[in-house]
């Protein structure tokens, strides 16, 4: 039998780090298939043979986009290209979903075609439904409610769970980065996640700096701050110099930031997510452009744009956003939630409470035999 050949297509780290771990377990499954796609290390070093770095492809609002639509286009070209000169049995996408749709569109089925992450259509432009029909044979979704959305509609849907529940895992003990940091244990401890885009990080970063500073004054706080590898460390560096807060910075390591943390200041994205799975109480901060803003806010549909609330169904976590996103705003909510015991409690109970909806731990797996069961069947 002749060795199945895919190709896998991510854009940002986000969707890379689902991408690997489906990879890692489709191979597990088939030690002899051959996966093709655009990533970084991360996807090669889980089995993946990369033709393309990731690096840069990021976005931020429609004026990004633009900057970026010749980089883009030549991607495009490069991947139908590279779909025509192979024999190629199905083409994954991950996330992504401004990109991924219109290459959908443009392979117009030519070969199978499966959507791991999808877009989140529940919350805005419901109408991207009818590409999804016609152009994606196979979705896979991680949380419970999107299958329900997709079988209304008619789609072949698989819920997998959320591979998060898997991935979010410290890599020391607390006190272990607390000595490694050399931190004050009298202190409370408060980590940044400013978001894993340069674009982001130079807009959210200066309203967390300055929330910090407005915190201390009311605190006994000390700041720990997650630094993503794919921003550089002049960006974060320039801007702590601007502020003159100290902090400590951890490279690559979000999750024992979490751990180690009293509270989060945290930028919508996935970073929300997993700092609810790991049950730490947080406020959601996002800022973006005006006119990305006031051309993007009125397509969502949903009171909330944080996971947790999300899923939850509910506000359980605060969200700060555009004209809100205020450093007093936000260190006033900071200050009295950690000096409320009993609100720091209900959080972590409202947090918790969201696991179930996730599904359960191995969701990566369950997608990968997912995925070869259908093409054994195509």
């Amino acid at each position: 039998m002749a060795k199945k050949q895919i190709l896998i297509i991510c854009g940002e780290p986000s969707g890379e780090m689902h991408a690997a771990g489906l990879v890692r377990e489709m191979k597990k499954i088939d030690p002899d298939i051959n996966i093709s796609g655009i990533g970084s290390d991360l996807l090669k070093n889980a089995g993946a043979d990369i033709f393309y770095d990731i690096k840069g492809l990021s976005v931020m609002g429609l004026f990004d986009v633009f900057k970026k639509l010749p980089k883009f286009i030549s991607l495009k070209n490069l991947i139908l290209k590279k779909i025509k000169s192979g024999n190629w049995n199905a083409i994954i996408f991950v996330d992504f979903s401004g990109f991924n749709l219109r290459l959908a569109k443009k392979i117009n089925n030519e070969i199978l075609t499966i959507y791991y992450v999808s877009p989140q259509l529940w919350a805005s432009r419901e109408g991207r439904i009818k590409t999804i029909k016609k152009y994606i044979k196979k979705v896979i979704v991680l949380f419970k409610f999107e299958r329900a959305f997709y079988k209304k509609h008619g789609v072949d849907v698989d819920w997998a769970g959320h591979p998060l529940l898997d991935i979010v895992k410290p890599t020391m003990t607390r006190d272990e980065l607390i000595n490694n940091l050399k931190l004050d244990r009298d202190k409370i401890a408060i980590s940044l996640f400013p978001g894993s885009r340069k674009q982001e990080v130079k807009r959210i970063f200066p309203i967390m700096l300055k929330s910090a500073g407005l915190i201390e004054k009311n605190l006994k706080a000390q700041f720990i701050v997650a630094k993503y590898p794919q921003v550089e460390w002049d960006t974060y560096n320039e801007l702590i110099k601007k502020y003159g807060v100290d902090v400590k910075i951890v490279e690559g390591k979000p999750y024992d930031c979490m751990n180690i943390a009293d509270f989060c200041l945290v930028c919508s994205g996935t970073a929300t997510l997993e700092t609810a799975i790991m049950q730490k109480p947080f406020c959601l901060i996002y800022k973006t452009g005006l006119l990305n803003f006031l051309l993007y806010r009125p397509q969502v549909k949903l009171p909330y744009i944080g996971l947790a609330n999300i899923v939850a169904g509910k506000k359980i976590i605060p969200e700060f956003i555009q004209f809100k996103a205020s450093p007093g705003r936000i260190a006033d909510y900071t200050v009295k939630t950690l000096k409320d015991p009993a609100k720091i409690k209900a959080t972590k109970e409202d947090l918790f409470a969201i696991r179930p909806h996730l599904g359960e731990t191995g969701a990566a797996s369950y997608a990968a035999r997912s995925i070869i069961n259908f093409l054994s069947k195509s």
